[in-house]
């Protein structure tokens, strides 16, 4: 299995304790358009005050103002420990531009976490992925391969199927997808951060080769996008 660290524990080696408040984002957005935002979003604070981003704010409602300035205003505000600020990202969110929307979301959840750490005085951990998440679990995409590439057959598709949603029920985490493509099956899946991904899934493995050892010992595993199994061969084909 690809090695896929356990990001509780790591949040634990980080702080030093188990952290009592954590937000995973929902939303599932490029992972490469996060870093941009998150880097923006520090220059902004650094370069314009509040009262700037204040003075600015009939560009969020101007059809004709430019992408960029919006850009700005968006994530200036979402620094500012302001309710206000925060519902005036939400009303934006109502009716974004179309380009925006997902830098609008981003600003939101850095807002609310930026407003929970002001109230509550203890600071919040922001956890975003590509695939992002609900509640206390992250979304994964999972792919599973068949020992030396054989077509998995109907049996042996649901034997993964049942076999895994028991083990995926033990550890209370979601199915949500399952596909197939010749020699590979793929999950997309929602599993409680505090289980370590590579655990769950060699479990769901062995247990499917109690009928017939069929599928290889490690998988595929990513929680920044789902690929197509275009995609899953070709990385089957370069690590080979």
């Amino acid at each position: 299995m690809e090695d896929h660290e356990n990001l509780y524990d790591k949040i634990k080696e980080i702080f030093g304790v188990i952290p009592g408040n954590f937000n995973i984002m929902e939303d599932t957005i490029d992972v490469d358009l996060q870093i941009e935002y998150f880097e923006f979003s520090k220059k902004m604070s650094l370069e314009f005050d509040e009262s700037w981003a204040i003075s600015q704010l009939p560009v969020l409602d101007d059809p004709d103002a430019p992408t960029g300035s919006k850009k700005q205003v968006l994530a200036r505000l979402a620094t500012m420990n302001d309710v206000s600020a925060y519902r005036t990202i939400e009303s934006y969110l109502q009716n974004p531009d179309p380009e925006l929307k997902e830098w609008g979301i981003l600003a939101l959840h850095e807002s609310r976490m930026n407003l929970e750490s002001h109230l509550l005085e203890e600071n919040q951990i922001f956890i975003s992925t590509g695939l992002g998440g609900r509640a206390d679990k992250l979304r994964y995409f999972v792919a599973l391969i068949a020992r030396n590439r054989e077509k998995l057959s109907e049996v042996q598709m649901k034997i993964i199927k049942n076999e895994f949603s028991e083990v995926l029920k033990k550890y209370d985490a979601e199915l949500e997808e399952v596909k197939n493509s010749g020699y590979l099956a793929t999950f997309l899946l929602l599993l409680p951060i505090h289980h370590p991904v590579k655990k769950v899934f060699s479990e769901g493995i062995d247990e499917c080769n109690h009928y017939g050892d069929f599928l290889r010992d490690t998988c595929i595993v990513t929680n920044v996008k789902s690929l197509s199994f275009k995609e899953i061969e070709d990385f089957i084909e370069r690590k080979k």
